[in-house]
């Protein structure tokens, strides 16, 4: 049975999703939770392309049945894993014959499909359209090391709706910001991770979210939703340098030398030649303190330049001494 997008957000509560797509598409970009059961993998999906464009449609069928018979008990078993009630949500990318084939395959084993009208394709147009709708963000800002993710967590523990895109890019934003970080997302996985995170959200209440560039490491934020950042208020936090050295050293201080040192040397020229090597010096001497104090020279200088150009958008501005994280949460909501 096909079933509209609506119904598909609606199943997808209570049942498993599984996407037939193959392990490459897959891995490229997926619904949240979907579970992958390819009907032909990377080199089958080759093959089949490749008879289609040569030989023409009837034999690239015949070559995608040759090369799934093989494998068409492993992939009922793993359809009976995936559900204990007998039933799935089901999708290709359009919706088409591979959907189309595993709900058969899979319906001679006694379990029921839904497959999605229109595949993955449906859920990425979805995805892409909500970040064009309005929402009331509020931009925390603040000086590299005012801990700002550590915030916005405290407002989402007091009930405060966050969108938290650091965490759904498995990066803090600056040139170090991958330290520590499980590896990036694809920019598509990544707007997905966004797009069901705004599902979550009431648009008629406040959203919180970091001030960010549009490239957060190697991911870059939907134009749209960046376009909607750059017209929304800004909350700035104002913490003494001091503060943030000492949180920096804490965040980063037992990073590896040899890679922190690589990571610092992408930044000499906008650091500066005489600045990096005394970082540099500072860092083999094991001084962390000195490393981020001769940093923040360079970083608090670009954010003072980017924030001056913004200030009729700050709306408020609240000094915190970076003690009592949930006090400061409060405050701002006061």
């Amino acid at each position: 049975m096909t079933i509209s997008i609506e119904d598909f957000f609606a199943l997808r509560k209570t049942l498993p999703v599984v996407d037939v797509r193959s392990e490459g598409e897959f891995q490229s970009g997926h619904i949240a939770g979907a579970i992958n059961i390819p009907i032909l993998n990377n080199q089958e999906r080759v093959l089949v392309g490749t008879d289609y464009k040569q030989k023409g449609q009837l034999e690239a069928i015949k070559t995608g049945f040759r090369l799934v018979g093989p494998r068409l008990l492993d992939i009922i078993n793993e359809a009976e894993k995936a559900t204990d009630a007998k039933e799935l949500l089901v999708h290709c990318w359009r919706g088409g014959m591979r959907s189309n084939n595993f709900c058969q395959f899979v319906g001679m084993a006694g379990i029921k499909t839904h497959s999605l009208k229109g595949g993955y394709k449906t859920y990425r147009q979805k995805a892409l359209e909500s970040f064009a709708k309005p929402l009331k963000l509020v931009l925390l800002t603040g000086c590299t090391g005012s801990g700002k993710s550590e915030i916005l967590r405290a407002l989402r523990a007091n009930g405060e709706q966050v969108l938290d895109l650091e965490t759904l890019a498995s990066h803090k934003g600056s040139v170090f910001g991958g330290l520590f970080m499980n590896p990036q997302p694809s920019t598509e996985q990544f707007q997905n991770n966004l797009f069901e995170s705004i599902l979550q959200l009431n648009p008629n209440k406040p959203v919180w979210v970091e001030d960010e560039s549009i490239a957060i490491g190697q991911i870059f934020l939907p134009r749209e939703f960046w376009l909607q950042m750059n017209k929304s208020p800004l909350v700035q936090l104002q913490v003494d340098k001091e503060v943030r050295v000492k949180r920096l050293v804490e965040e980063y201080g037992k990073a590896n030398r040899d890679e922190f040192l690589s990571i610092m040397s992408r930044i000499v020229k906008r650091l500066g030649g005489q600045h990096f090597n005394t970082a540099k010096q500072k860092l083999l001497e094991g001084d962390m303190v000195a490393v981020m104090h001769t940093l923040l020279t360079y970083y608090d200088k670009a954010y003072l330049h980017g924030i001056e150009k913004r200030k009729e958008r700050i709306k408020r501005i609240v000094e915190w001494d970076g003690g009592g994280v949930d006090n400061i949460a409060g405050k701002l909501t006061t």
